[in-house]
């Protein structure tokens, strides 16, 4: 149900599907990212195995959490209502 107490048009349903995919898809590039940047020199180099351990347990600590806060982070930010800097006025040459 939206706002006004109606049912959502298809536009609607479309436009939350398609913000979920994004949010989706950014969270896991990101999340992807940091894992790489995180425990990717514990993958790639001799490091001690002490240092390389904390190297791949951050990362796979860090990715799952950054994957959850941005996914909520963008689905929170599509929900909210626009709001105009200038109320009443409609365009900045007004």
């Amino acid at each position: 149900m939206t706002g006004r107490g109606g049912r959502r048009t298809q536009a609607e349903r479309d436009a939350i599907t398609v913000e979920i995919g994004y949010a989706l898809c950014s969270a896991a590039f990101a999340a992807a990212v940091v894992f790489g940047a995180v425990a990717g020199p514990a993958l790639l180099f001799t490091l001690p195995d002490v240092l390389e351990t904390v190297l791949l347990h951050a990362g796979l600590v860090l990715a799952p959490v950054l994957f959850a806060v941005r996914t909520v982070g963008v689905l929170l930010r599509f929900g909210r209502p626009v709001q105009p800097s200038q109320p009443g006025r409609t365009s900045p040459d007004s």
